[in-house]
């Protein structure tokens, strides 16, 4: 059998996500009837039946599911060869990932003082919510992040803990209170127990709006003005900001770069973790 092009399996992962040709289709930026002679063409090279169709129904086979496991996969590592490639020719360029409003103080002491060593490489910060996910890929060498969820199979140090705060609208009947707990805010219609897929200033203008109630790191709260308010959580337990990366990829530079994050963490904030 000929090897299966990534465009075709592209096409493939697309239609088994969507299970509508229409859908998939306009996700691919492609018309209709080339995605489904493609769809047939992959299935005869391949002598596998991939989807079960019906007039009204489109559905994995057993071989389908299996196939789509295993071309995520296929994907996800030609993207990574990709970015890595394309890394390879800045070799001496630092990528650093966080989400926005993430120990933002910290992360500003550990680039100055990494640039004021000799011969620090250049450094470019990129503020997303897929941090971790660049870091997996290749696209970026060291992510800050808030905790441990989603970190199986990269290399973490624990730089220093971070208390969570409840954020509040200014004229919220909780925010003139010292301190919260999470069944306070939990029975408030506005909470949302999962960050939203927003950046943190949008975020802001939502609870200031009266849109939102939020639980946030306590070092967001040096951005949220006059109109919102940072109320302790009692009972919430403490988030460790994280700096994380592969192991896979070495690099002097990212290693200096750890050492440099591990002191400023002892020196500004008394404390650093062991590492993983």
């Amino acid at each position: 059998m000929d090897r299966v092009e990534a465009r075709e399996l592209e096409y493939f992962v697309a239609l088994a996500e969507e299970l509508h040709f229409g859908r998939a289709a306009e996700r691919l930026g492609i018309a209709q009837p080339p995605l489904s002679r493609a769809i047939r063409r992959l299935e005869r090279r391949m002598g596998v039946q991939l989807f079960e169709r019906t007039s009204r129904h489109v559905g994995l086979t057993a071989a389908g599911a299996v196939f789509l496991t295993e071309g995520r996969k296929a994907l996800t590592a030609l993207d990574d060869a990709v970015s890595r490639a394309q890394r390879s020719i800045h070799p001496h360029r630092l990528v650093v990932a966080a989400l926005q409003g993430t120990g933002s103080g910290l992360l500003a002491g550990m680039l100055r003082d990494y640039r004021r060593q000799p011969g620090a490489a250049d450094v470019d910060v990129v503020f997303t919510q897929d941090h971790v996910d660049l870091v997996r890929t290749g696209s970026a060498d060291l992510t800050l992040t808030c905790g441990h969820s989603g970190l199986a199979g990269l290399e973490f140090t624990e730089l220093a803990e971070d208390d969570t705060v409840a954020l509040l609208p200014r004229d919220h009947f909780l925010a003139a209170k010292p301190a919260v707990t999470a069944a306070d805010i939990a029975q408030d219609a506005l909470f949302r127990p999962q960050w939203p897929e927003n950046t943190l200033d949008e975020i802001i203008d939502q609870v200031a709006m009266g849109e939102l109630i939020v639980t946030a790191a306590a070092s967001a709260t040096d951005r949220i003005g006059s109109a919102v308010v940072a109320v302790p959580v009692l009972d919430a337990p403490p988030t460790w900001l994280v700096l994380t990366w592969r192991p896979d990829i070495p690099t002097a530079t990212r290693d200096a770069f750890v050492y440099t994050a591990r002191n400023v963490a002892t020196r500004h904030l008394g404390h650093s973790g062991p590492g993983a």
